[in-house]
């Protein structure tokens, strides 16, 4: 890839995620993929998917590019500094919510191609069908947690 995530490939990660969660019956979605200056490239959701849906999508995406740290990170810094991450949310304009279900994406050797972000099922299942929609693109899933 050449350091930037191409439109095709964010409609091809968003499909990968989407099928992945109709595949193992989980409930449905909305995915939201940012490049790596946060700009949306795609959202989609299954027509079923709530309310709500997409503002918890892209504060997950959103979140992680801001902070520079995957969604389960992130999860861990919210609980040891709660009032931090209670500030953030009026200071970033498409939100913040740490928690798994948000996935940095990038290439093999670390260069920050944008972000994913899943909202519908639980937060693992969330994080599954990120790591599934990046990794179909032969990206790396930055969930946050060490490899």
């Amino acid at each position: 890839m050449s350091g930037a995530l191409s439109l095709a490939v964010a409609n091809r990660i968003a499909d990968a995620a989407l099928a992945a969660a109709a595949e193992r019956g989980f409930p449905p979605m909305t995915v939201v993929v940012l490049d790596a200056g946060g700009h949306i490239l795609v959202v989609k959701r299954d027509e079923r998917s709530g309310i709500g849906r997409f503002e918890i999508a892209m504060g997950k995406a959103h979140g992680c590019l801001a902070m520079g740290f995957g969604g389960r990170e992130l999860a861990r810094r919210a609980d040891a500094v709660p009032k931090f991450f209670t500030s953030l949310a009026p200071l970033l304009p498409h939100g913040i919510v740490p928690v798994a279900g948000g996935v940095l994406i990038r290439e093999d050797e670390g260069t920050l191609l944008g972000s994913i972000g899943i909202s519908g099922g639980t937060s693992d299942e969330d994080d599954i069908c990120a790591i599934v929609g990046i990794t179909s693109v032969d990206l790396v899933a930055d969930t946050g947690d060490a490899k």
